[in-house]
């Protein structure tokens, strides 16, 4: 009983910081939203000057249609740093939206890889799991266009794939040799669970990757570079 008892207290308490962070996040966001405006041709302006004085590691913007990621993203030294800070570069259990730390972000990577957790109250990541939901998706079928925006290039991907995986490394291979990354993107095709038509030869594409069932799986989104 008195382990019962402790492990309780244990659960509560990582809840409370969890609800504590993922709130110090949204002041966060709100506070750096400033710094992203839209004009009335829908293209995205962004002051990296100023986010960068506020984070070196920022690399770029991304905004996913019918979900909540409209997020500035990070890139650190590895894929652990940002598991578990903010924006700030502060501690915080709910992390920030980062990118692979192999990636350059420099517009040539072949398989642009962008990581964040999944929240029950749908930040962060936590609202990429409406594309499983098939009455959502059916509504913008395979003209659903990711923005991603650095301070060299505003790029559009259109998404391809969309599945659940149990934790891999293979999906967020980044360096390819020969034809091997004209395989792996038909490979990523042939995973998801809607079929979308959609040409991938000779294009960069952009994978999004969150937990789903407390980390016991992976949910993963693709999109081809338009």
């Amino acid at each position: 009983m008195i382990i019962c008892f402790v492990g309780i207290i244990a659960t509560i308490c990582l809840m409370v910081s969890w609800k504590k962070d993922v709130n110090r996040n949204i002041h966060i966001k709100k506070n750096i939203d400033k710094y992203i405006k839209t004009d009335i041709n829908d293209n995205i302006k962004i002051n990296f000057k100023e986010l960068k004085s506020i984070n070196s590691d920022t690399v770029g913007y991304i905004k996913v249609p019918n979900t909540n990621v409209d997020y500035v993203v990070v890139k650190g030294n590895d894929n652990e740093y940002y598991l578990k800070h903010d924006f700030n570069k502060e501690y915080n259990v709910a992390g920030w939206i980062f990118t692979d730390y192999r990636n350059k972000v420099d517009g040539t990577d072949n398989n642009l890889v962008i990581f964040g957790h999944d929240t029950d109250d749908g930040t962060m990541f936590g609202s990429l799991s409406n594309l499983l939901n098939e009455e959502i998706f059916s509504k913008n079928n395979n003209t659903l266009i990711i923005d991603f925006v650095t301070d060299k290039v505003q790029k559009k991907y259109q998404l391809f794939s969309v599945y659940t995986i149990a934790p891999e490394e293979y999906y967020i291979k980044t360096n390819f040799i020969d034809n091997e990354f004209e395989k792996f993107k038909e490979e990523m095709k042939e995973r998801s669970i809607y079929k979308i038509d959609v040409d991938l030869k000779n294009k960069n594409i952009l994978t999004l990757s969150t937990c789903q069932n407390y980390g016991a799986i992976r949910l993963v989104i693709h999109a081809v570079e338009i």
